[in-house]
């Protein structure tokens, strides 16, 4: 037991004659680790990106919902009566009329032989 810690305290299973095996090992063991590190780090930046889109997302709905609501009021007929108003246009008295067009569909060479 004593020989066994003692070994291990000394690394001697670095420098034995079998060794190569437990260098390969230990090597695995450090890629390993440096390739979770990494995929570790890359998961973390993903994470911030997504919250600051999200945060993004937020405040330009919030700007879209007072857009749409700033525009809605600038099409309520009051408010244009309003600036019309200031460049002294005023509503019509007259109501607006319809206007029918009414179309002459001529006859073709063929219609008028046929008929």
């Amino acid at each position: 037991m004593k020989n066994g810690v003692y070994g291990i305290l000394k690394a001697r299973f670095l420098i034995d004659d079998d060794s190569m095996k437990n260098w390969r090992f230990i090597v695995f063991l450090i890629v390993l680790a440096i390739i979770m590190i990494a995929n570790t780090q890359r998961f973390e930046q993903k994470v911030f990106k997504i919250n600051e889109l999200t945060n993004e997302v937020k405040e330009l709905r919030s700007e879209f919902v007072d857009r749409r609501s700033e525009l809605m009021k600038l099409r309520m007929e009051s408010t244009v009566s309003e600036k019309m108003l200031e460049k002294q246009i005023f509503p019509s008295t007259v109501p607006p009329t319809k206007i029918k067009v009414k179309k002459t569909t001529e006859k073709s060479f063929f219609q008028k032989i046929w008929q």
